[in-house]
């Protein structure tokens, strides 16, 4: 399952694709995937500099 995040509010979530409108600020926004693929944010399973809200 991937990690998503909202690019309005930064809200984060994990779901196998992202939805129509964010569950938080209730936009239609841009997710981005922040899944993490390397080892230094392994244990969140996030990598948070991806994404970060405007």
């Amino acid at each position: 399952m991937a990690s998503w995040k909202c690019s309005n509010c930064g809200y984060t979530f994990e779901a196998d694709a992202p939805p129509k409108q964010c569950p938080s600020c209730k936009e239609k926004c841009e997710f981005v995937d922040n899944s993490c693929y390397t080892p230094d944010c392994a244990d969140s399973g996030r990598d948070d500099r991806i994404g970060s809200k405007r």
